[in-house]
């Protein structure tokens, strides 16, 4: 079985050479460091997941390249049923981490995509992408690797294609093609789950044309390759992490960004599955997209039951009945099942590509994005509003205050209710946590805007057939045509 412990996991990146910078300090051991400790744990138990009866249908599939169970973070959605299973296990590592694994959610969706896209490339310029793509995966498997998704470049002027701009390295780029391979120059920004990753697979930032053909290429290498810089950003909720006791939860993930710099970057040929093939650049990114945001619908409805439980505890330390709060946690559990339910509807009415991989139907996994982009921040208000104003951010002295030999008293008997003093506390520390601080997924702008969302609605909901139907049930003959636009 290629299945790893979360021990495993965690003693191979610790193997990894120290390239991560974090406040002007270079993380020698992300598994202890306390900036990113949090992630890794998150992620480790991911893979303890993968190895549990009660989790291990929808964490570890049987892999179709080598017959043996495999995370499914490291395998190919081939059927309405796998990409099921995705949605239901992103809503589970909520349930277990309270927080975004993105180190292994993107990467998935990344080799998914380039299984489709270097398929399709393969079928009409003869290149050799999808086996090279074939050859990583299964070595991906055999080792139980996390691998993080890296699209999203630093842009520069957003009115201005990658190759008109001033420096021409913002956005990632091909600067030397060689026989073994390639060499890259630029940066990945906001990159996440990059601390809990072993390798990094890129993708295209976007879809691209001739005049842009070196910004198009996708490939995947390990994190610690020669000339590669990464800086650690700064979140929010970083001194709560730093913090002990009920500041910062046993069971608890974290969640970090990353800023990715390539000082020219070597990347070897079998490793590259795109290079320079402009015109496939857009099908790769979209290719990530639809599955993601079918899929992210779990992970914020995930997000979302920890806050119905932690909002119905809270109002019961507080000495109130939930039934006061019942109009308030219906429209809850509301918003949950909507992108949830969203995300399998774009599963269930997708269809099979060539290559094998499935595909999500794109009008529901758009629509589903632009839920994701408003009901779990209306989840995350009602949970403040049921908690009162303990929940929010500065109303709660700190685990090391609450324990002083001084004053500790003092602040355990004024923070008793209905509950104890650290029960109490301990329910406020975890809202405080899923709606302001590190629990906080990428909901608006996570696998791309609500704006880019909304603009693929409008592509894929066929006007014309619905102005048809109208047509047709009134018996309409007159032509009525769109007004011209004005000039």
């Amino acid at each position: 079985m290629s299945l790893k412990t979360a021990d495993q996991y965690k003693q191979a990146l610790k193997k990894l050479k120290p390239n991560m910078y974090k406040f002007g300090q270079l993380i020698e051991d992300v598994t202890t460091n306390p900036n990113t400790r949090r992630t890794v744990e998150g992620h480790a138990q991911l893979y303890t997941a993968a190895l549990d009866p009660k989790y291990q249908d929808i964490f570890s599939p049987v892999s179709h390249l080598t017959g043996d169970k495999v995370s499914r973070y490291l395998s190919v959605n081939r059927s309405a049923e796998d990409m099921i299973a995705n949605c239901k296990m992103k809503r589970a590592a909520y349930h277990l981490t309270g927080t975004c694994t993105g180190g292994r959610c993107a990467g998935y969706n990344a080799l998914n995509s380039m299984w489709i896209t270097t398929y399709d490339m393969d079928q009409e310029l003869g290149t050799d992408y999808h086996q090279r793509l074939r050859d990583w995966l299964r070595y991906a498997q055999d080792n139980d690797i996390t691998v993080s998704g890296a699209l999203t470049d630093p842009k520069g002027n957003r009115s201005l294609s990658p190759s008109q701009q001033e420096d021409a390295d913002m956005n990632l780029r091909i600067i030397d093609v060689k026989d073994n391979g390639i060499v890259v120059r630029g940066a990945k920004v906001m990159i996440c789950g990059t601390a809990a990753a072993q390798e990094v697979f890129v993708l295209p930032g976007s879809g691209y044309r001739e005049p842009d053909r070196d910004y198009a290429f996708s490939f995947v290498i390990p994190k610690d390759t020669a000339s590669l810089t990464i800086v650690e950003a700064r979140r929010p909720s970083d001194t709560r992490e730093l913090e002990e006791g009920f500041d910062i939860p046993v069971e608890m993930g974290g969640i970090t960004q990353a800023y990715l710099f390539f000082e020219d970057v070597f990347v070897p040929r079998e490793r590259i599955f795109l290079c320079r093939e402009f015109q496939h650049s857009g099908a790769a990114v979209l290719n990530f997209i639809m599955p993601y945001r079918a899929a992210i619908g779990g992970c914020v409805a995930g997000q979302g039951d920890i806050m119905c439980g932690a909002a119905a505890l809270i109002a019961r330390a507080n000495g109130l009945s939930t039934r006061a709060f019942s109009d308030k946690l219906v429209a809850m559990h509301i918003n949950n099942e909507t992108t949830f339910g969203m995300g399998v509807a774009a599963s269930a009415l997708g269809k099979k590509h060539p290559s094998g991989a499935w595909l999500t139907d794109p009008l529901l996994a758009n629509a589903n994005k632009v839920h994701v982009g408003t009901l779990p921040y209306e989840t995350k208000r009602l949970t403040q509003e049921i908690a009162g104003g303990i929940g929010e951010t500065g109303c709660l002295p700190s685990y090391a205050d609450f324990n002083s030999p001084t004053y500790g008293h003092l602040v355990q008997k004024y923070l008793k209710a209905a509950s104890s003093a650290e029960s109490r506390a301990k329910l406020a520390r975890l809202i405080e946590w899923l709606t302001l601080g590190a629990g906080v997924p990428g909901c608006m702008h996570g696998g791309g805007s609500p704006e880019g969302a909304r603009l693929l609605v409008r592509l894929n909901s066929e006007l014309d057939q619905s102005i048809e139907y109208a047509r047709r049930l009134i018996g309409l003959e007159e032509e009525i045509a769109e007004p011209a636009a004005k000039k």
